[in-house]
């Protein structure tokens, strides 16, 4: 499972992950766990408020800030323990950047923005939108400040394989036909497993976000912050609520926008994820025959129907891609074509550029649009380079929850689940569910409530046709959490705040600038 805030801003990244490697990786006896029954599993457990004496060299260091490149923008290096067991068995070397408050008003203090993943770089994101982008008043009153997570981008990232490899890698067929096709889909994720194995061994047993939220905590006391102030996007909500949960009495004003469930096991994630693509597809698709540009269907097309014509289409790459363009050769089959088309369901501004994609690809016969989104979707440069985003949300998400499924079996038993929550993308999305089974360390984190008992207020926010994160999410953990205040918008796309609701920037706004969080239950438009 994948999930990170648009950066639509300032660029074309969504928020994706590889078909190959979509969804969270973990599933449990209780796959059946749902958010009404999640009482019955444990709940985080607080750490001592005592610091440790092993961690005081942590706690106490000093940053060394620096100019990083970009204008009115410094980095520093925040070193933490590889270990917290082993605090002595050596360190992660984490990149922290910050765009001091532009006043007027007084310093509230430091604002902690990450953008999710898990895999995305919270330092790209701060540099290339919330820094610039955050209302100005919040950028005023705040020193805004990131760090990209341990494994990820610029903090000592975990790698798998190489450009040509993971070209490779992004075209494998993800809805097999037959036993061939299976073991090839199945070659290709033990060859991405033992990539990450052979090229980030150390690392690898030490990226889980209780680990990151314990980062955090140390990056926190050393920028001088009493609590913790925080907005996390998708999966950085996992990231903030952890914290929560391990350090209820430092948390000052934390935004959880667009909440992950963290009671859920994978299996269930991966088919509520399935659920919530389709529900944005489905938008879409009424949208779509509403236009005159609409390459699936004119007015007066079931938007059921609308959704047998893309996946006829699939079919037919499936069985004869189609030129792009490329300067290295790729064409555009099932595989690519369907991750551009999920890449363009995180945000209805992108409707508009899947129209115009879809329609030189199925009239045209060219596959450069849905290409491109495709390579947004996986941080493909044109020059043939990834960044770490698949390597690291592969590593972080084997290693929070057990394998969703271990075997090819295990998925063909549970494809009519996820056809049946999405007739477009649920095969696909079941297979990608395997991944984590070839993982070569084992998981060590179970699901769990969060509760964070003695916090002060925290707002929870879900958007109610999110396609990543779906809206029952936000409100089981704004029931886990005991000070939650849920903030609802009713609406498209992948998270809320900063994404065109006066009435959502408004509430998270004064929360963040006055400390009123928004009364529990309030609903935008």
């Amino acid at each position: 499972m994948y999930f990170r805030r648009s950066l639509r801003r300032s660029r074309t990244g969504v928020t994706l992950l590889s078909l190959a490697a979509l969804l969270v990786s973990g599933c449990s006896a209780a796959e059946s766990t749902s958010s009404a029954g999640s009482t019955a599993l444990a709940a985080l457990v607080a750490l001592p408020r005592a610091t440790p004496s092993a961690l005081a060299p942590y706690y106490g260091q000093k940053l060394s800030w620096r100019g990083c490149g970009v204008p009115g923008f410094e980095c520093a290096t925040l070193k933490v323990p590889l270990d917290y067991a082993e605090p002595g068995a050596g360190d992660v070397r984490l990149a922290v950047a910050r765009k001091k408050a532009t006043g007027p008003g007084k310093r509230l203090g430091s604002l902690l923005v990450n953008p999710g993943g898990p895999g995305g770089s919270a330092v790209g994101y701060l540099q290339q939108y919330a820094g610039i982008g955050y209302p100005a008043g919040v950028r005023a009153r705040y020193d805004m400040v990131a760090v990209d997570p341990r494994g990820v981008a610029r903090s000592e990232p975990v790698e798998c394989l190489d450009g040509r490899a993971m070209d490779t890698y992004t075209q494998t067929d993800t809805t097999p036909d037959d036993q061939r096709e299976t073991g090839e889909l199945v070659d290709a994720y033990k060859e991405f497993a033992e990539g990450c194995g052979a090229h980030s061994a150390r690392l690898l047993r030490h990226v889980s976000t209780v680990e990151a939220a314990r980062d955090m905590d140390i990056l926190r006391a050393v920028l001088g912050d009493g609590k913790l102030t925080y907005v996390g996007a998708s999966y950085g909500t996992f990231l903030g609520a952890t914290y929560a949960g391990l350090f209820p009495n430092r948390v000052g004003r934390l935004v959880l926008d667009g909440a992950m469930d963290p009671s859920l096991p994978a299996r269930r994630l991966n088919l509520d994820q399935t659920a919530g693509f389709e529900t944005a597809f489905q938008s879409f698709a009424k949208d779509c025959v509403t236009r005159s540009d609409c390459p699936l269907g004119g007015k007066g097309t079931a938007p059921a129907e609308v959704g047998e014509n893309l996946k006829a289409f699939f079919r037919k790459l499936d069985a004869h891609p189609i030129p792009t363009g490329d300067p290295d050769g790729r064409k555009l089959g099932e595989a690519l074509a369907t991750t551009g088309v999920i890449a363009a369901m995180y945000d209805e501004s992108t409707w508009e550029q899947l129209r115009e994609a879809l329609t030189s690809a199925i009239k045209d016969k060219d596959g450069a649009g849905l290409l491109a989104l495709s390579d947004s979707y996986y941080e493909r440069d044109a020059d043939g380079r990834y960044a770490n985003l698949m390597a690291a949300n592969a590593a972080v998400n084997c290693l929070d929850l057990p394998a969703a499924f271990s075997t090819p079996d295990q998925v063909e038993k549970a494809l009519p689940s996820f056809e049946k929550a999405s007739p477009v993308f649920g095969e696909g999305l079941a297979w990608a569910s395997l991944n984590c089974a070839y993982w070569p360390v084992r998981a060590t984190g179970e699901p769990h409530r969060i509760e964070a008992k003695g916090a002060a207020p925290i707002v929870v926010v879900g958007t109610t046709r999110d396609p990543a994160t779906p809206y029952r999410w936000a409100r089981s953990l704004a029931h886990q959490l005991t000070s939650a205040r849920l903030l609802t918008y009713e609406g498209d796309g992948h998270t809320a705040y900063g994404r065109g609701s006066a009435c959502i920037d408004s509430a998270i706004d004064t929360y963040l600038l006055h400390g009123t969080p928004p009364r529990d239950g309030k609903r935008c438009k």
